[in-house]
């Protein structure tokens, strides 16, 4: 059985409309868009040229208008992209982790196109921001004996929409690491990027306990010693996350034929 044919004709117009219809209702309930960041906006001032500086960091007044014009794309994307992440998650019975999070925060943007700028000497500033595929990003999440159908259905869903696969990496079968599947998706209206990660409560857990042990790792105070000693502590601890059945083996939907 072809499931990307037989997902694409069971989400007809008048299904995908249904579906987005009472998606809504729900995501009434749901938060405003929350900024991890609010102690970053204390340190991360616009200079008063109009450039940006933060952490050591900072952006030419040309280059932050880049970034700020960059963010208003991506709140505008994600108007459209949220009602039909929100519907493949409720078709596949993921949950949405995470949700009022789902836009990348302005400082968040400059300090990602700052680094990547310092560490590429003659990058453009577009050139960097091409990079990020995680501005928009949501997280769905199902229990290990559902997860592989899942994942399978959301992004089978999510494809029927028109939303074309640019990045699919299944690091199940890694033997050492992070372990989860990070899709990235264009979105055939706005062509804007957004992130899609697809997890188990253990891979999420495991993602949020070594989030603080990678900010240390990466730190430029952190001794090799210490580094190495940090690694290893990730590993261990992603190597206690249980693999699905057949996690290891789920690729990127094949596209949806249009017409």
């Amino acid at each position: 059985m072809n499931l990307s044919r037989t997902v694409a004709r069971a989400a007809t117009a008048a299904a995908l409309a249904a579906a987005l219809s009472t998606v809504a209702v729900h995501g009434a309930e749901a938060g405003p868009l929350t900024d991890r960041t609010n102690k970053a906006h204390l340190l991360n001032r616009p200079a008063d040229d109009g450039g940006w500086s933060g952490e050591g960091l900072s952006l030419k007044p040309a280059d932050n208008a880049a970034v700020n014009a960059f963010y208003d794309r991506a709140t505008k994307a994600e108007q459209t992209i949220s009602p039909q992440v929100r519907t493949a998650a409720w078709i596949s019975g993921a949950e949405l982790i995470g949700f009022d999070y789902r836009l990348k925060s302005p400082d968040s943007l400059k300090r990602k196109v700052a680094t990547s700028l310092k560490e590429h000497p003659g990058q453009e500033v577009n050139e960097a921001l091409a990079e990020i595929k995680d501005s928009v990003r949501y997280t769905l999440q199902w229990p290990d004996d559902r997860y592989t159908k899942g994942v399978t259905v959301a992004s089978e869903v999510l494809s029927a929409w028109g939303n074309e696969s640019t990045k699919w990496s299944n690091t199940w079968a890694r033997d050492k690491g992070y372990k989860a599947i990070n899709s990235a998706w264009r979105a055939p209206s706005s062509q804007h990027v957004f992130e899609v990660q697809f997890h188990t409560p253990a891979s999420k857990n495991a993602q949020e306990v070594t989030h603080k042990l990678y900010e240390e790792q990466r730190l430029p105070s952190t001794s090799p010693e210490r580094a190495r000693d940090l690694q290893a502590e990730q590993d261990a601890i992603f190597a206690a996350v249980p693999v699905p059945s057949g996690a290891d083996r789920l690729t990127a939907p094949a596209a949806v034929p249009v017409g």
